[in-house]
C-alpha cells in the first residue's frame, strides 16, 4: 500500500500512514513528491505549508499523486492557514470532512475521478524565472526578490579569497557575488530546503561551486580550515521563531572557520548574536545598520 507523509504533524493531530515515504523538501534526502508517479499512491497525509500558493501546490501534488478513490489527511494551524484547508481542497472538487484538534485544523477526503484545477496550482506554485532570470520557486524563502538582509550585506561584503561557504545559501544569492571574485578557489553552498538547493544549481553554474542538500548544523562538522563563511541565518523552525537556530549557525561557521578566517554575517537588529559572536571570535566589528538589519565582520 504506498503512501507518503508531508512533514512532521504531531502525532495527535495526524498519525502517519505505516510505511510512509517522507516527502517534505525541507527535511534532507526525502523523496520528491514532484517527481513521483501520477496515481501512484494509496494514501498521503500532510502538515501543509502556511503560504497560500505553497499550499494549493502541495495539495495539488498530492492529489495528482494519489490513485483515484486514494485517501489525503491534511492539516494546518488555524493561524498558518489552517482556516482556509476545507475551501482549498473543495476548490479541486474533493468531498471534505473537517475537524479541529490542538489548534489545527484537519481535513480527510479522498481523490475524486476528476479533481479540478490541479494544472493552474501546480503552475502557480512551481519553478519558474524571475525577471533577473534567476530561478526560484513559492515558498523558499524570499522567493520573489532579495531580501533587505542579504541585500545589505552584499552592498559591504568585499571581495574574498580562498576556500569558504555560505550557510543557508538559498537560491544563491550570496554565492554568485562572492564567486564574483577571481581569488575565490572554491565555495560550499549549503541549504535546508531542496527546492532552493535546485534553483541554486541553475543559477550558480560554477565549477568552484558544491551545492548540498542538509542541515548546516549537522553539514558544517564536515567542513574546516575555511578561509571564510557568509550567511543570513534563519531564525525561524517549524513556523515559530527560534533565536538559537542561527546562535548555531555562528558557532558552526566558528568551529570550520581557520585561525582568522572571516564570517560576514546579516540578520535582523532585533535578534540577540553580539553574545556569541564575541564568545566565539577573536574580533568583532558592526559594518552596517540601516532598514532593521545588521551587519557583522568577525574573525577567528
Amino acid at each position: 500500500m504506498p503512501a507518503a507523509l508531508y512533514g512532521t504533524p504531531p502525532r495527535d493531530v495526524i498519525e502517519p500512514p505505516p510505511g510512509a515515504v517522507q516527502v517534505s523538501p525541507l527535511i534532507p534526502g526525502a523523496a520528491d513528491l514532484a517527481q513521483m508517479d501520477e496515481a501512484s499512491l494509496d494514501e498521503i497525509a500532510l502538515l501543509v505549508p502556511a503560504g497560500a500558493v505553497e499550499a494549493r501546490y502541495v495539495l495539488a501534488l498530492a492529489l495528482r499523486t494519489l490513485k483515484p478513490g486514494g485517501a489525503l489527511t491534511a492539516a494546518a494551524p488555524k493561524d498558518r492557514g489552517g482556516l482556509r484547508l476545507r475551501k482549498t481542497l473543495q476548490g479541486f472538487g474533493c468531498e471534505v470532512a473537517e475537524t479541529a484538534r490542538r489548534h489545527h485544523r484537519i481535513c480527510v477526503t479522498t481523490r475524486p475521478e476528476r479533481a479540478e484545477g490541479l494544472e493552474a496550482a501546480l503552475a502557480e506554485g512551481g519553478p519558474r524565472q524571475l525577471e533577473n532570470g534567476l530561478w526560484t520557486q513559492p515558498g523558499v524563502f524570499a522567493w520573489d526578490r532579495l531580501d533587505p538582509g542579504s541585500a545589505l550585506l552584499l552592498q559591504h561584503l568585499p571581495p574574498l579569497s580562498g576556500r569558504g561557504a555560505d550557510f543557508g545559501a538559498g537560491i544563491g544569492w550570496l554565492a554568485r557575488q562572492v564567486l564574483a571574485g577571481p581569488a575565490v578557489t572554491g565555495l560550499t553552498l549549503i541549504e535546508l530546503d531542496r527546492r532552493a538547493v535546485e534553483a541554486a544549481r541553475r543559477n550558480v553554474q560554477d565549477a568552484r561551486a558544491e551545492i548540498v542538500w542538509a542541515d548546516v548544523r549537522m553539514a558544517a562538522r564536515s567542513l574546516s580550515g575555511l578561509d571564510f563563511v557568509v550567511m543570513n541565518p534563519p531564525f525561524h523552525e517549524g513556523g515559530t521563531e527560534d533565536r538559537a537556530l542561527g546562535q548555531a549557525f555562528i558557532r558552526a561557521a566558528a568551529a570550520a572557520l581557520r585561525p582568522g578566517g572571516v564570517l560576514w554575517l546579516t540578520a535582523n537588529r532585533h535578534l540577540p548574536y553580539e553574545a556569541v559572536l564575541a564568545e566565539a571570535f577573536k574580533a568583532v566589528r558592526p559594518v552596517a545598520d540601516a532598514g532593521g538589519y545588521k551587519v557583522y565582520e568577525a574573525r577567528r
